[in-house]
């Protein structure tokens, strides 16, 4: 697996940023995209988040990916939440029966779907 790390000035425009999302779609090379949020004012994270192809998107932030996962669909389960699935799996073989509470946003309905766990 190859890393690469972008990291910007905080005063990149919001085009510039689309553009390097775009050239990271394309690259065959790139398997995932993680954008650090939160983005500096002069930048729409939705329009980022938007830009970024479905099926790159490592958070699952993309509306299709935050849809299809809400909806119980098979989808990319961001990596935070499973993080935490693996973090706890390596304690307990298994979470059946155990209580959790997930504090978040969008993608806190990851901890509800069978395709995570």
């Amino acid at each position: 697996m190859k890393a690469f790390d972008h990291k910007l000035p905080a005063n990149t425009s919001e085009p510039e940023l689309i553009t390097l999302i775009s050239e990271l779609n394309a690259n065959e090379e790139v398997s995932g995209i993680l954008v650090q949020l939160p983005l500096p004012k002069q930048i729409d994270a939705q329009k980022v988040i938007a830009a970024i192809d479905p099926s790159k998107d490592v958070d699952g932030f993309h509306p299709l990916n935050a849809g299809r996962l809400a909806s119980g669909l098979p989808a990319l389960v961001p990596c935070t939440p499973m993080g935490c699935v693996l973090l706890a799996k390596s304690v307990h073989e298994s979470l059946a029966g155990l209580a959790a509470v997930v504090i978040g946003g969008p993608t806190s309905s990851a901890s509800r779907s069978r395709s995570c766990c």
